[in-house]
């Protein structure tokens, strides 16, 4: 690993799903230094996929820049801020499944081999994402400071607990199963005399981040607004409207509405959507007249050079010349 202060950086580097550190996730950082390097990238992963999921829509993931500082949007109980938590422990769990699956974590190693009778013409084999180490580790690493006192109000670490949880399942499977071995993609590669495909070994991993994510995106856009409040002997989160469905474990939850984000507001983590660029003839979310909150958009025009002409030489290479072109771009006032 290196100098102890590199280790600590990367501790410092880390995204769990917290908005704050605390020292019991300090503790278990140190005592697990080898797993950080997974860490950071699923905190870099989680920028990046959260701001490409929603390059379309006023809400763009711009506030996830800052993290773990998260702006105020993040930090309220939001739609927006269960996204964020969800995609942010799926991440982690997919991050450490895989880095255990290409041996780069010393206490773990491929997935055990599936228990189901492998199909007609493939056979068990490779190394397969360890999720089982995945969600052990990425839960408790994630959790951890949720279940502290210090950090937000009771019903804030309920709902982000819950949209953690909901992210881990979604990762776990598409479906939303909860048997490990059938949330998994069967992945195979062939074997045979010139690529026949005769025979198969096949393997379990998880799928994109980049799907996972999208499928989040969904149940963002479904999200149930709660309370929390006693049932029993105990709190819990209902919805908040009487004639909305019981809330289910792979539900994403929400306590405030969010703002517009049509204009910049920063005590509630807005920055607007001024000189974004924005699709004329779209009708959906990207569309100028969504994405410009029907202030209008300006036109400019803007000259692009593209390969064009290209032919084929034998063998084996391809020429192409520059084109010229000028394309119409529009962004919201």
């Amino acid at each position: 690993m290196g100098h102890p202060t590199a280790a600590v950086l990367l501790c410092q580097l880390g995204l769990s799903a917290a908005i704050q550190w605390l020292p019991d996730q300090f503790q278990m950082c140190r005592r697990n230094l080898e797993v950080m390097h997974s860490i950071v990238r699923a905190a870099r992963q989680t920028k990046d996929v959260c701001q490409k999921t929603f390059a379309d829509m006023r809400w763009n993931c711009s506030s996830i820049r800052r993290a773990p500082s998260f702006g105020p949007d993040l930090r309220k109980g939001t739609r927006e801020s269960a996204f964020v938590f969800a995609l942010a422990a799926a991440a982690v769990t997919h991050a450490i499944a895989q880095a255990c699956a290409s041996g780069e974590l010393p206490l773990c190693s491929c997935a055990s081999i599936p228990s189901e009778v492998p199909g007609p013409g493939f056979r068990w084999g490779g190394c397969g994402d360890n999720l089982h180490y995945g969600l052990q580790l990425g839960s408790a690493f994630a959790d951890s400071p949720l279940k502290s006192s210090k950090l937000g109000t009771q019903a804030l670490r309920a709902m982000n607990l819950h949209n953690n949880a909901a992210g881990r399942q979604e990762g776990m499977g598409r479906q939303g199963g909860t048997v490990l071995s059938d949330s998994l993609d069967t992945k195979c590669k062939c074997h045979g005399v010139s690529g026949s495909c005769s025979v198969k070994t096949c393997w379990k991993g998880l799928p994109d981040l980049g799907e996972i994510a999208s499928d989040l995106k969904s149940r963002y856009l479904a999200a149930i607004k709660v309370t929390h409040r006693l049932v029993g002997p105990r709190k819990q989160l209902v919805p908040k409207e009487t004639d909305v469905r019981p809330v289910t474990e792979t539900d994403l939850v929400y306590l405030i509405n969010s703002p517009d984000y049509c204009t910049p507001n920063p005590q509630l983590g807005s920055v607007g959507t001024q000189d974004r660029p924005c699709n004329k003839t779209s009708v959906g979310s990207d569309g100028c007249n969504l994405l410009c909150c029907g202030r209008g958009y300006n036109a400019y025009t803007e000259e692009v050079v593209e390969r064009c002409h290209c032919k084929y030489h034998w063998c084996c290479y391809v020429v192409c010349k520059k084109c010229r072109r000028k394309v119409e771009r529009y962004v919201c006032k």
